[in-house]
C-alpha cells in the first residue's frame, strides 16, 4: 500500500496531480487548481446514501454505496481511477475528510487494478484549512504594498512585472470595475481564496516577505478578498502610478474593447453573435452606473457608447469609443480616484509613472516597507 500523505505544503508547492473523489456538486462548490474530480459516487447515489446513514446509520449506508457503485458502473470508476494514476504516478488521491470515501477508492485500486496510490490524510477539509491559514499567517508575518493610480495606468500590468506581485483581478477573474466583467465566470469565492493562497505560498517560498497588491476595495467584481489581507492592505503603504490622460484613454480602448470583443468572438465562435454580446455587455456595465451618473450625464454617455457601437459594427473603426471612455474618466473616475487619493494621502510613500515606480517596487523586493516609515524621495 502507498504511503499516505498529510505534508499539504509540499502538495501544494510542487503542483502535486490529485484526484478528488468527492462528488461533483461538492466538487464545484470548491476545488483546488487544477484537481480532476473522479466521483466515487454522483450526486444522486451521495444522497440516497446521506438518507440512509441518517436514517439507518452507518453499515447500512455502507451497503447501499456499495450496491449502487457495483458491476459496469464500479469497472468504469476504477477504470478513471487507474487511468489517472498511471497517468500521474507521482499524485494523490483524497475525499472530504480523508476517510470512507477515499479509503474505498485506495482499496478498489489496489484490489482491481494493482495500482497502490497514497490519499491525502484529512482530505480536502485539511488542505483547505491550511489554505485559510496560510493567507492569514501572509496577511500578519508580511509587508505589503498598495499600487493605486488612476482608472487606465495599467496597474495589474505592472504588478505581473513584478515576481512579488500578486494578482487578485487574476486570481478573481474579473478587471475589478463595473466593466470588469470577462466572458468566463467567476471562480467560486473558495476557489478564489484557494488560488490566493497558494501564489502567497509559493512566493514566500521563494522568499518574498514584501507583496504588492493593485488597490481594490472589498471585492473583486463578486469575490470578496478575505478580511485579514484586506484589513492588513487597509494600513499597507500604497504607491501611486500615474500616466497621461490620452495614454489612459488608449489602453482602455484596448483592453474593454479592442481585445474584450475578440474574448467574445472567440467565445461565440461566431463574429455576429460575439459582437452583440460584447455591445450588450458595455451597455450593461454602463447603466451600473447610471444612478452614480445621474440622468443626463448615462443618456449622454449611453448615446454616445450606442453610436460608436453602430460605426465599429459597421466598419470596424472604434476611434469613437474614445469619446465616451474620455468623458466616463473625467466626470466619474477621475473625481472618485481623486477623493480617494486625498484619503489616503498620508500612506502615500512613492509616486511616478511607470518605469519610475517599476523601479521602485523592484529595488524595494524584500525589503520591509510600512506607512509610518520616513517617505522616499524621487
Amino acid at each position: 500500500m502507498a504511503e499516505n500523505l498529510s505534508d499539504f505544503r509540499h502538495i501544494f508547492l510542487n503542483d502535486v496531480p490529485m484526484m478528488d473523489v468527492r462528488a461533483p456538486v461538492e466538487f464545484g462548490q470548491g476545488a483546488f487548481p487544477g484537481v480532476v474530480n473522479l466521483p466515487l459516487m454522483d450526486d444522486d447515489e451521495r444522497q440516497k446514501v446521506g438518507t440512509c446513514y441518517k436514517q439507518q446509520g452507518q453499515q447500512a449506508a455502507i451497503a447501499l454505496g456499495h450496491s449502487l457503485v457495483s458491476g459496469e458502473i464500479k469497472h468504469a470508476r476504477i477504470a478513471a481511477w487507474a487511468a489517472f494514476a498511471q497517468t500521474h504516478p507521482q499524485g494523490v488521491l483524497y475525499c472530504f475528510r480523508g476517510g470512507l470515501r477515499s479509503q474505498i477508492t485506495q482499496q478498489w485500486l489496489q484490489a482491481e487494478a494493482g495500482i497502490a496510490y497514497p490519499r491525502v490524510i484529512g482530505g480536502y477539509k485539511a488542505m483547505r484549512t491550511f489554505l485559510l491559514e496560510t493567507t492569514q499567517a501572509a496577511a500578519q508575518e508580511c509587508d505589503f504594498v498598495v499600487l493605486s493610480g488612476s482608472t487606465g495606468t495599467g496597474k495589474t500590468e505592472l504588478i505581473a512585472k513584478l515576481p512579488q506581485g500578486i494578482d487578485l483581478e487574476g486570481h478573481a477573474n474579473h478587471r475589478g470595475s463595473s466593466f470588469g466583467q470577462r466572458t468566463t465566470v467567476q471562480p467560486t469565492q473558495i476557489n478564489f481564496e484557494n488560488q490566493l493562497a497558494i501564489d502567497f505560498l509559493k512566493k514566500r517560498a521563494h522568499g518574498h516577505a514584501l507583496f504588492v497588491l493593485e488597490d481594490e476595495g472589498k471585492h473583486v467584481g463578486s469575490r470578496s478578498i478575505p478580511l485579514e489581507l484586506r484589513q492588513r492592505l487597509e494600513q499597507a503603504s500604497v504607491v501611486y502610478l500615474h500616466d497621461d490622460f490620452d495614454a489612459r484613454v488608449e489602453r482602455i480602448l484596448q483592453d474593454y474593447v479592442v481585445r474584450q470583443l475578440a474574448e467574445f468572438v472567440g467565445a461565440f465562435s461566431d463574429e455576429a453573435l460575439g459582437f452583440d454580446a460584447y455591445a450588450q455587455r458595455l451597455l450593461t456595465s454602463l447603466d451600473k452606473l447610471a444612478r452614480r451618473l445621474g440622468g443626463d450625464l448615462h443618456q449622454r454617455l449611453h448615446q454616445i457608447m450606442t453610436d460608436a457601437l453602430q460605426r465599429q459594427r459597421a466598419d470596424g473603426c472604434v476611434t469613437s469609443h474614445r469619446d465616451w471612455i474620455a468623458k466616463l474618466l473625467q466626470h466619474y473616475y477621475d473625481p472618485m480616484y481623486a477623493y480617494q487619493r486625498q484619503s489616503r494621502a498620508q500612506r502615500i510613500v512613492f509616486e511616478g509613472d511607470r518605469s519610475e515606480v517599476l523601479a521602485y517596487l523592484r529595488e524595494c523586493g524584500g525589503v520591509s516597507t510600512h506607512a509610518d516609515t520616513t517617505r522616499p524621495q524621487r
